[in-house]
C-alpha cells in the first residue's frame, strides 16, 4: 500500500533530500541556478521554512529540510558525503547558468569516458551537484564497468 500513496502524491522511487540552513535561500538559489521549480514550502510556527519540495526536470523531485538550529551545512561543516547527479537535455547551456548565478565549479563540462558530458558544482551551502548530458551510447565493459551475469 505504500507504494499506492507515493503514486498518489506523486513521488519518484528515490527521492533526494537535502537539508540546508537556509531553506528559503536554497529555494530561491537552486530556480535561479539550476533552473528547479518550487513545488511546496512548509513554514514552522515562526516563519522558518523547515520542509520544500522542488521539480526537477520533467519526472524528478528533490526535497529540502531545515532539521533545526543545530545543523551546520557541508559548507561550514569542511565535509559533504554525498553528490546529486541530474542528467540535463543540454549540459553547457546548463552550466552556464549555474556558474552566472555563483556556483562554484569543480568540474567544468568534460565528456566522460562512459559517454555523459558533465560537470560538477557546489552550491552557496556546500551540496555537490553533478549534471549530465548522455552523448555517446558506451557499453559499460568499454569503460571498464563490471556487470552482473
Amino acid at each position: 500500500m505504500g507504494g499506492e500513496v507515493d503514486d498518489i502524491r506523486g513521488y519518484p522511487t528515490v527521492t533526494p533530500y537535502l537539508l540546508y540552513e537556509d531553506v528559503s535561500g536554497a529555494l530561491g538559489w537552486l530556480t535561479e541556478a539550476f533552473g528547479f521549480r518550487e513545488r511546496l514550502r512548509f513554514h514552522d510556527d515562526d516563519g522558518v521554512v523547515n520542509h520544500a519540495e522542488m521539480i526537477v526536470g520533467p519526472d524528478g523531485v528533490v526535497m529540502l529540510g531545515h532539521p533545526g538550529p543545530e545543523y551546520v551545512n557541508p559548507r561550514r561543516s569542511g565535509a559533504g558525503s554525498a553528490l546529486v547527479h541530474v542528467v540535463v537535455d543540454d549540459v553547457d547551456a546548463h552550466f552556464e547558468r549555474a556558474e552566472a548565478a555563483g556556483a562554484e565549479v569543480l568540474l567544468e563540462p568534460t565528456d566522460q569516458e562512459y559517454g555523459d558530458r558533465r560537470y560538477d558544482v557546489l552550491d552557496p551551502e556546500g551540496h555537490l551537484w553533478s549534471f549530465a548530458q548522455p552523448v555517446h551510447r558506451v557499453a559499460p565493459e568499454e569503460w571498464g564497468a563490471i556487470t552482473p551475469e
